[in-house]
């Protein structure tokens, strides 16, 4: 048997039940490599119950910098009897099972064709603690330790973490140091260098730090000027709210009368919630609301009429599986239609797509000056893998002299020397009106708004040619709108330019590792990720420059695809769906495989080699 061998490049995947605390232990891991100058991907892949069921934490290591969802296991551990079977089959071979060995092994789950390592760590625990939960929770830490030895990682890394991590709470610290070295010790005294893979410490992350998305967004909703959170819980978004409460109460809070200085609301349904923000909004609040593929569906109407009203409001959708509830805990990229044209009638919401925390900062805080200067709704399109897992992301920047740009809002001043004021006027061409806040003058500026058709006074008209007018308007300030919203970031692979690939959101890490090994394939291909809609030209340019170009998405009806060719109306030929849909992120293998299938075969090279690929 040959052995998978290799020094901080593996993908190791953690076996666990449900509600145990397993996730915090397998995250310490994670941050130990990371600590060590490894970049890491983790990913937590647990149920929508309580606890009880399987759940799985992964972790992709790569000194080479790909941190996209890889395929293949290279190093199992497994402390779950219900998903064993299972979980031993899904180890490549040459691979690695680390298992609880108290009791012994099922002779048919054994395999010949990789590596099997025990370690008794239930025996271990009952011997060790009297109190079930202590058994239960120690395990975890217990396993850690035995993974520090037989992998080589830094012990005081990981004690230097405990300690950060109980700080405030130090009498924690030494019962969970102890139980990281009855592992140690456990596997050191047992095992004489059993696994080839090692982790040797670098620097690969620079100044890097790991972040989930929703904790990025929460912060850069205080930051971009956010006062009030309307908000129905609904996995995976809850905790972008939790985010935006935590920060609030260290920066929101009036230091000498303790009067907070926002307002978060827990609504009834996402109706509500929807409504409420943009009442916000309409009265000049910064306000905001986030959910998921449900809440979006049952939002529709309400974005209807901010958009037809003109009021500006952010919406952060972070992306789960549906139809309907579908799996709720686990990722997909399907909202892309819904968003792009929520509502009934003619419609088209402004979308942002951020790919990392860093985006998920920038493009929320920049959210609300879009929204404001647009006066219109615009929608942070994340997803649950970015939203709930960690990612390695540039440090999060904030220009202390940034001044929010509230867009064509009229002062009482500027009412005074108005002639005459127009809510949906267009004074300058650009499809966007000026507009009031509520009170500003006694007298001036005051216009009744709502969902229906009115003329460029706000009067309320069935006439079709005000009608007519005024949709054409909002078609001038969608064109406005591209200038507006994040460019997209372009790659040229060659000047030949046969073929190019289009991504959006999570799929950019495995995109790029596809990417650069189809070039050692001779297989060259320019690149761009979409991160807003509107589409600007450039899209529509890149698209055009090549005989044939791959969108990568995650969902199955090729949603992007589907919207580039409704805005820009190429044809079936010209664009080709690469799509992953089974609530995993999509991996970089599927990507190759999928363009490789789709390209001229007298383009393709051949693919040989045994089961372990790097990509």
């Amino acid at each position: 048997m040959k052995n998978i061998k290799s020094v901080n490049e593996f993908v190791i995947k953690f076996a666990n039940v449900n509600g145990t605390g397993s996730a915090s232990a397998n995250n310490l891991f994670a941050k130990a490599l990371f600590r060590m100058g490894i970049p890491v991907s983790p990913k937590n892949i647990f149920p929508s119950n309580i606890q009880g069921l399987p759940t799985w934490y992964v972790i992709r290591a790569s000194a080479k910098g790909y941190l996209g969802r890889r395929g293949g296991v290279d190093i199992m551990l497994s402390v779950n009897p219900q998903s064993i079977a299972s979980d031993i089959k899904e180890v490549l071979p040459g691979g690695y099972f680390i298992h609880d060995n108290t009791k012994p092994l099922d002779l048919r789950l054994d395999r010949s064709d990789i590596t099997i390592i025990g370690v008794p760590l239930t025996k271990m625990c009952l011997a060790e603690y009297k109190d079930p939960r202590q058994q239960q929770l120690f395990k975890n830490v217990i396993y850690v330790g035995a993974l520090a030895a037989l992998l080589d990682i830094d012990f005081a890394v990981l004690t230097d973490l405990l300690a950060d991590q109980f700080r405030g709470k130090e009498k924690l610290i030494a019962p969970n140091v102890h139980a990281l070295e009855l592992g140690y010790q456990y596997a050191k005294e047992t095992y004489s260098c059993p696994i080839s893979i090692k982790v040797s410490r670098i620097n690969k992350v620079g100044d890097s730090i790991l972040i989930d998305g929703n904790t990025a967004m929460g912060l850069g909703a205080v930051y971009g000027g956010a006062t009030v959170a309307a908000w129905y819980p609904i996995t995976p978004s809850t905790s972008m709210v939790e985010a935006f409460e935590k920060y609030c109460t260290r920066l929101r809070v009036d230091p000498g009368s303790g009067r907070k200085n926002y307002a978060i609301v827990q609504a009834e349904d996402e109706l509500a919630a929807i409504g409420m923000a943009i009442g916000a909004n309409w009265n000049g609040a910064r306000s905001f609301t986030c959910t998921s593929g449900p809440g979006v569906s049952l939002m529709s109407e309400f974005l209807g009429l901010a958009y037809f009203a003109e009021i500006p409001v952010v919406l952060i959708n972070v992306q789960r599986t549906g139809p309907s509830t579908g799996m709720p805990t686990r990722t997909q990229q399907g909202d892309i239609v819904a968003c792009a044209y929520a509502s009934h009638g003619d419609t088209k919401q402004v979308l942002t797509f951020p790919a990392t925390p860093k985006e998920c900062f920038d493009f929320t805080a920049d959210a609300f000056d879009l929204a404001e200067c647009l006066q219109t709704p615009v929608i942070v399109v994340s997803d649950l893998d970015l939203g709930m897992n960690d990612h390695m992301s540039e440090p999060l920047e904030w220009d202390k002299g940034r001044n929010y740009d509230r867009g064509k809002v009229l002062s009482a001043e500027e009412l005074d020397n108005t002639e005459e004021f127009g809510r949906y006027l267009d004074v300058d061409g650009d499809g966007i009106c000026y507009r009031t806040y509520p009170g500003t003058h006694p007298t001036k500026g005051s216009f009744f708004t709502r969902g229906t058709s009115r003329n460029e006074f706000a009067v309320y008209t069935e006439d079709g040619n005000e009608y007519a007018a005024n949709m054409i308007r909002l078609l001038r300030k969608w064109e406005t709108a591209k200038e507006y919203v994040p460019e997209p970031i372009i790659q040229q692979a060659s000047p030949k330019r046969d073929y190019g690939v289009i991504c959006f959101g999570t799929s950019e890490p495995s995109t790029l590792e596809a990417r650069d090994y189809l070039a050692k394939q001779g297989i060259r291909l320019d690149y761009m990720r979409i991160r807003a809609f509107p589409f600007n030209d450039d899209v529509e340019v890149f698209i055009e420059k090549h005989d044939m170009v791959f969108v990568v998405e995650q969902n199955r009806d090729s949603q992007m695809r589907s919207l580039l060719m409704a805005e820009f109306e190429f044809g079936h030929d010209k664009i080709k769906s690469v799509l992953s849909f089974d609530g995993d992120p999509i991996s970089a293998r599927n990507i190759r495989k999928q363009i490789l299938k789709k390209l001229p075969g007298d383009n393709v090279t051949p693919i040989r080699g045994n089961a372990k690929e790097t990509v």
